[in-house]
């Protein structure tokens, strides 16, 4: 199993060399030569345990870890989730049903892949001897997640970029409280996408790049897409047998690859209904799976933090598919769309329909969902429970605890959501490492701590 760049100017990498740079030289993502099919190997996954799965998904796409060590990682990787099941499915109704993603050390869905790659960047600086730099971008869950994946570890630094003041007051104590001297917190001005445009340009310059030894942790890293395609395929062994090939999976996003990973599975043979995207205000996959256009906005503060987006990154790995596979036209498409021109497709009939929730009504749905259901739904989960399917069970992904988001959650269900991990996070003090976003500033600061 190789793994080319949607822009088609890289050599195919294995697994392994595709997880440990990130981002490709060529400035695309990393996607599977081929799809596996998985059909013929799902009623036998179905007595697995999580962790089990995962590592019977994982081998498909790196056979040169052995099984064995795949089944070590991943017990290993999901042995600190408070759940038995690791991502327990909750049945609200006959006909819907909530994955809640929120079990693992940061309380977000981030962690299913992160705990994950964190390992795989140990593994790597053992086989290799060498080093590793760590950068990403977060606008909330990512970068907690990375940085509860990497640190203490020998051999890695990691380096979180982050919106000042547009993250959650928890979400940024998850990150800039560790006590880890391998970590670095970094608020910068601007918006989640102004951070995310510093981390390409840092992956842009290929010598700095191998000065530090640097990987890529943010969802452009082909890891978090595979590791978060077996949540899904989790999800659907769990349903009864007769709601399976017609589900819908409801999935909160705003860099769409949460999503994208559902539809790699439905791509590889896990029969389902379709998945809808379910956007905040910063609604540019909405606009796109309603009209055909994406074009980049002004993002907008909200109640949910982690899509406050308007470039969705994974979006690329999409485009290649809607493309056929054509990675001029992606390359092509790729600097149009960074010149900020609009980007219209033609209407293809797909697995995707979308919705948008406004901030005003965001609160209104944790208070419905609490009132329907006595559930209780952090503001990113809320954004899913709107124009529900009626002729089809939906699975609705909960992408994170309410006890990230205790104001909205206490305001709309009447009792604020404790968990004792972020109890212990409000006393200590913040240590962060403000800085510019620019590129300059970024790579003189990483040079300074590698």
């Amino acid at each position: 199993m190789l793994f080319i760049s949607t822009r088609g100017q890289t050599r195919p990498h294995t697994f392994s060399e595709a997880v440990e740079i990130g981002l490709a030289t060529d400035g695309g993502l990393f996607l599977p030569e081929n799809l596996p099919s998985i059909a013929d190997k799902l009623p036998a996954w179905e007595k697995l345990s999580y962790a089990q799965l995962a590592a019977e998904f994982l081998t498909l796409f790196a056979p040169e870890i052995p099984n064995d060590e795949w089944h070590t990682l991943t017990a290993e990787a999901y042995a600190r989730f408070d759940s038995p099941d690791v991502a327990p499915l909750v049945k609200l109704s006959d006909k819907t049903y909530v994955l809640e993603l929120w079990h693992g050390p940061t309380l977000a869905f981030k962690d299913f892949a992160l705990q994950l790659l964190g390992l795989l960047y140990k593994r790597q600086v053992k086989l290799k001897g060498k080093k590793l730099a760590v950068l990403g971008a977060t606008s909330g869950d990512t970068g907690s997640a990375a940085i509860h994946g990497c640190m203490g570890q020998d051999g890695i630094e990691i380096f979180i970029l982050y919106p000042n003041g547009r993250v959650a007051p928890l979400q940024e104590r998850q990150m800039a409280c560790t006590g880890s001297a391998n970590v670095y917190a970094i608020p910068v001005p601007g918006t989640f996408d102004d951070a995310q445009r510093v981390v390409k340009e840092c992956f842009g310059d290929h010598a700095f790049v191998s000065e530090v030894n640097l990987s890529a942790v943010n969802s452009i890293n082909i890891a978090r897409v595979l590791a978060q395609c077996v949540y899904y395929i989790w999800a659907w062994l769990r349903l009864p047998e007769g709601a399976r090939a017609n589900v819908e999976f409801v999935v909160p996003t705003g860099n769409f690859g949460n999503v994208m990973a559902g539809w790699l599975c439905q791509q590889m043979g896990m029969p389902c209904g379709g998945f809808r995207v379910a956007t905040n205000q910063n609604d540019i996959l909405h606009r796109f799976f309603t009209t055909g256009s994406y074009q980049e906005g002004e993002v907008k503060p909200s109640h949910a933090p982690s899509m406050d987006i308007q470039a969705a990154s994974n979006f690329e790995r999409y485009l290649y598919y809607r493309l056929n596979g054509d990675q001029n036209k992606v390359r092509e498409t790729m600097v149009r769309m960074k010149a900020g021109e609009q980007l219209t497709l033609p209407h293809v009939a797909s697995s995707f329909r979308s919705t948008r929730m406004d901030d005003e009504t965001i609160p209104k749905a944790i208070s419905q969902v609490w009132i329907d259901y006595q559930y209780v739904a952090d503001p990113h989960t809320a954004c899913a429970f709107t124009d529900m399917a009626q002729d089809r069970v939906s699975v609705v992904l909960s992408t994170a605890s309410p006890a990230k988001f205790p104001e909205v959650v206490q305001a709309e269900t009447g009792s604020e959501p404790i968990h004792p991990s972020l109890e212990i996070l409000k006393s200590k003090a913040l240590q962060t490492y403000p800085m510019e976003a620019t590129a300059v500033a970024v790579k003189a600061f990483l040079r300074s701590k590698v």
